[in-house]
């Protein structure tokens, strides 16, 4: 894979963490009026698409890389994607110091009309087939080594997507793929109608939380959807305004997302796929976790003790080490 650089960098690291050839931008506007502020050892630059769109790439360099040898040299880079009212500040939070602190270049991008991202022409920021070639643009010019790409909840469904159709082109190849909290490859219909038929009030609370958007003003509707009881309300409460900011444009139109799924299979895909769920979801639930697992002919592997925001529920380091040991153990270097 050859590495070009196409970065504007919107804030700066420490020398010894910089990607090179980048330019700083400081004439950069923010667009999310809740700003994330990156951690130690993070930066934000951006990503140039071929549409002349720039993409909002979180940056964080492996600690190991300071004192570089073969193993931590042949170490994939994780490329994170995020769900929706998400952005890259959703992986930041705690999986990209984790990740970097055991010797991983990581990436999370925040999709277009998203985070910080630009956003484009019309009434939604895109499809599955955008956001993928979205992606695909960033691994195939910026990573040297194929990638693990790691995506939540609809970013899940993105990563399907790139598995079963991006991959065929060699210079989109992964190292693996990690679907965490995924919306299966049938989409999110067969929840709804589930929810509907045996938990009517939850598909009510559902409805209500992520349709009518309710979860902006609710705290503990925010926290029912997305965390678990023991979450702290002040970083509930913190994480709620960065997601009422996060989204400028649904990701999808849902009508048409829906007519487009299932996601093609893949009989003879090459690809390693981590298919990891949470006890207490209350967005996909066990069946919906079951078939992204039988889809794949993997067994998933179930989180207990976090909600649907694996990443940032107060016990995020038990899913970052379910990765971390899968990716030392299963996933070769491409």
């Amino acid at each position: 894979m050859v590495v070009t650089m196409s970065y504007v960098l919107a804030s700066t690291i420490p020398s010894i963490n910089k990607i090179p050839h980048c330019a700083v931008n400081k004439q950069h506007k923010m667009k999310m009026k809740v700003p994330y502020k990156l951690k130690q050892g993070q930066s934000r630059i951006f990503h140039q698409l071929s549409s002349g769109l720039n993409m909002e790439v979180i940056y964080q360099k492996s600690m190991q890389n300071q004192t570089p040898n073969e193993q931590t040299l042949n170490r994939p880079p994780l490329v994170f994607v995020h769900g929706s009212f998400h952005a890259a500040w959703c992986w930041a939070e705690n999986w990209l110091p984790f990740f970097s602190q055991n010797g991983f270049d990581s990436y999370a991008l925040s999709l277009l009309g998203q985070g910080e991202s630009d956003a484009p022409d019309g009434a939604v920021a895109g499809s599955l087939q955008t956001h993928a070639e979205d992606i695909a643009d960033f691994i195939k010019t910026q990573t040297a080594l194929s990638p693990v790409l790691i995506g939540h909840s609809f970013g899940g469904l993105i990563v399907q997507y790139y598995v079963a159709n991006l991959e065929k082109d060699l210079s989109g190849n992964l190292a693996g793929a990690v679907l965490v909290c995924s919306v299966p490859p049938t989409g999110n219909s067969g929840l709804v109608w589930r929810y509907l038929f045996t938990k009517p009030v939850a598909a009510f609370k559902v409805t209500m939380s992520l349709a009518a958007k309710a979860f902006q003003t609710s705290l503990p509707l925010c926290k029912e959807t997305f965390f678990s009881r023991e979450m702290d309300d002040h970083l509930v409460l913190r994480y709620q305004e960065l997601m009422t900011e996060s989204s400028r444009l649904p990701l999808f139109d849902l009508r048409k997302l829906n007519a487009s799924l299932p996601v093609a299979s893949v009989p003879n895909r090459s690809t390693r796929v981590l298919v990891m769920g949470a006890a207490d979801d209350f967005i996909v639930d066990a069946k919906g976790l079951e078939e992204t697992g039988s889809f794949y002919g993997v067994q998933p592997v179930c989180v207990e003790g976090v909600a649907h925001d694996v990443m940032l529920d107060s016990s995020w380091k038990k899913g970052a080490e379910l990765i971390l040991s899968w990716i030392q153990n299963s996933v070769e270097i491409i």
